[in-house]
């Protein structure tokens, strides 16, 4: 009888108590396929409130400065430079709203990408790949995760991250930031500066900076520009080709 009463009392104190508050969410993605999945995933968790829907970079941060939400579920590439914005903009969030969560999702395993937003700390960040989140509740459980302040870093992200960093010390494209890596698969596809810049949605001159400093990282004599970017994209080639995860 004793431990009746017991269990009752509990149940009335935990009746008691006000439930937990859902986390709200802010979902930044640009395919329409994958956003409805998102959405429809997050608005049929309980412990979830998707406060708002975005598409490009633009939208994401007008949304969280509406929303001011408790974690932010972004792509990496979107609209209008599809280069790293979610990165950027997790960057920023460290310094303006470091109580902001920032689950990123990532189609590539991209080290350089789960390097950049790990740079200033694990805490409240997770780099998930979309093809994991099919699985309903390891996203979800990503998110809770993130907004409790701890990290999610996807399993084949680490293997890549420990590949990369055996190689390091033997390739000079290791130097290379993300965007010259971005720039340097375009130079290998043999396009122009001018091509790069309309591509990449940058200056003629920005594009010239970068690969001027591609060419300093990769150790390439001031010689026939034609021949630095052969000679570079070789370089490129010979690293990426046997990389089953590099972008394309």
């Amino acid at each position: 009888m004793l431990e009746g009463k017991v269990a009752a009392a509990v149940d009335e104190s935990a009746m008691g108590q006000p439930p937990h508050a859902p986390i709200r969410v802010v979902l930044a993605e640009d395919s329409y396929i994958i956003r409805e999945f998102l959405v429809d995933t997050l608005s049929a968790a309980p412990e979830i409130e998707l406060v708002a829907v975005c598409c490009n970079a633009k939208e994401l941060r007008t949304a969280i400065d509406t929303w001011s939400p408790d974690v932010v579920l972004t792509d990496i590439r979107m609209p209008p430079g599809r280069a790293d914005d979610g990165i950027r903009v997790a960057a920023a969030l460290r310094e303006t709203a470091p109580e902001i969560g920032v689950v990123v999702l990532s189609q590539y395993a991209e080290p350089a990408y789960a390097l950049a937003l790990l740079e200033t700390g694990t805490g409240r960040r997770a780099y998930l790949l979309k093809e994991r989140v099919r699985k309903r509740g390891e996203l979800i459980s990503a998110i809770e995760r993130v907004a409790e302040g701890g990290s999610v870093i996807d399993p084949l992200i680490v293997d890549v991250l420990i590949e990369a960093r055996s190689r390091a010390a033997h390739s000079r494209l290791a130097e290379l930031t993300p965007r010259e890596r971005e720039l340097l698969a375009e130079i290998a596809t043999g396009k122009s500066n001018g091509a790069i810049a309309e591509s990449l949605f940058l200056t003629k001159r920005a594009v010239e900076k970068h690969v001027n400093s591609i060419f300093s990282k990769l150790g390439l004599p001031d010689d026939q520009d034609v021949s630095r970017r052969v000679k570079a994209t070789l370089m490129f080639l010979a690293e990426e080709g046997g990389r089953s995860d590099a972008p394309t």
